[in-house]
């Protein structure tokens, strides 16, 4: 038999070398479940590749203390990985912090700089960091038994206290996340509390890069999150279940790994993009089921029935979960929107400018062609980069109502 025909490892194999990868597993569970709850707002606020910027920034921190170490002699108690990564992801930080929020063309491309200067710096010094350079793979793509047990305890503080800072702060991070405009108004502390969500991700991301590397710390903040706001009906919701997702894909993704030979990074990523793929799939199946199971049961549109009627067409639809429910006889039909593309809106009327439509943002989702409009004051507002387009205008039907 051919070398390459040789069997794979199987799980047996894989728990009884439980020792060897037992801290590797659990730090990867943690670090997938505190992501997961972050990157629930990082993906509500729109600020996917600011952790993918400062994971990178965290890279460049560790190979520069490694650099400083090995040819300025550097002290490894004062200049160490850790340090390093968590100084340049601060620095990262704060200068994001420094851009105003209305300046959003010039913070993305601040956000492209840090990344390129990340990524291309941690290449460049790994080249003169030869003694390292098993460790700057593991910066950039994970690996799966460089997790010492100082590392794991580092990773245990850092998910108990942020993870305590954000259950006590749920409400207030909540609110600045999905309406900024309306936490102040309520008098909330929004600088307070924004400071407080990228300074969290900074030190998430900057000590789990240290410790499993890049590309599943990116994939961890972004793609249980995603999951998340799926299946979840509320902000809060999508932050718990994008938490247990998180930790899900970083245990699968080692024994994946472990058993197709595969490098850990990529294969927790690919753990996740796999777990998206499935709520997609999964929250598809509940709407119709929860479709279903409504009508089933006897419900009949009709003025003051709970749901909005809305006039389309030369009849009147209702909405229900973001379908056009239409009563044909004994037959309940669903119709679609179509068409009514007017043109863009940039201050979009009747919500504040940073509104960010989503889940429970408090405007009615509508179906339109392949995408998902959002009803504010008789007209569709369809999110497109830091602006509404409008997509025309859906009457409500008051007498219906």
């Amino acid at each position: 038999m051919p070398p390459e025909a040789e069997a794979l490892p199987t799980l047996q194999q894989f728990f009884e070398s439980w020792e060897l990868f037992r801290d590797p597993v659990v730090a990867a569970a943690m670090v997938g479940a505190l992501l997961g709850w972050l990157g629930v707002y990082v993906v509500v606020r729109r600020m996917v590749f600011l952790s993918a910027a400062l994971a990178q920034a965290a890279g460049l921190g560790v190979a520069a203390a490694w650099y400083a170490q090995i040819h300025l002699g550097a002290p490894a108690s004062l200049v160490n990985p850790t340090t390093g990564a968590v100084v340049s992801t601060g620095l990262a930080a704060a200068g994001l912090l420094g851009v105003g929020a209305g300046a959003l063309g010039r913070r993305d491309g601040v956000l492209g700089w840090v990344y390129l200067l990340g990524a291309a710096g941690t290449l460049a010094l790994g080249t003169k960091i030869v003694q390292e350079v098993q460790d700057i793979q593991s910066i950039l793509f994970g690996t799966a038994v460089a997790v010492s047990h100082e590392d794991l305890l580092l990773i245990a503080w850092l998910t108990g206290g942020l993870g305590l800072l954000h259950v006590v702060g749920l409400r207030g991070f909540v609110q600045v996340a999905v309406d900024e405009d309306g936490a102040r108004v309520r008098g909330l502390p929004t600088r307070l509390l924004g400071v407080a969500l990228v300074a969290s991700l900074a030190m998430a991301v900057s000590l789990s890069t240290r410790v499993l590397g890049a590309l599943p710390v990116f994939a961890f903040t972004v793609l249980p999150a995603m999951a998340g706001l799926r299946l979840a009906p509320n902000v809060a919701g999508a932050a718990a279940v994008a938490a247990l997702l998180g930790a899900v894909a970083g245990v699968v993704g080692y024994g994946v790994a472990f058993l197709y030979q595969l490098p850990v990074g990529a294969s927790q990523a690919l753990v996740a993009g796999g777990g998206l793929v499935l709520a997609h799939a999964l929250a598809w199946v509940l709407d119709r089921l929860h479709h279903w199971q409504a009508h089933r049961h006897g419900h009949i549109h009709s003025p003051g029935c709970g749901h909005l009627a809305v006039r389309h067409g030369d009849h009147v639809d209702y909405l229900n979960d973001g379908l056009l429910d239409h009563r044909h006889g004994d037959e309940q039909q669903i119709h679609k929107l179509q068409g009514q593309v007017d043109g863009h809106v940039h201050a979009s009327p009747g919500h504040p400018h940073h509104h960010r439509h989503g889940a429970n943002c408090g405007h009615p989702a509508v179906a339109h062609d392949d995408h998902v409009d959002y009803l504010v004051a008789g007209r569709l507002h369809h999110p497109h980069g830091d602006h509404c387009d409008d997509h025309g205008a859906l009457e409500l039907v008051e007498e219906h109502l």
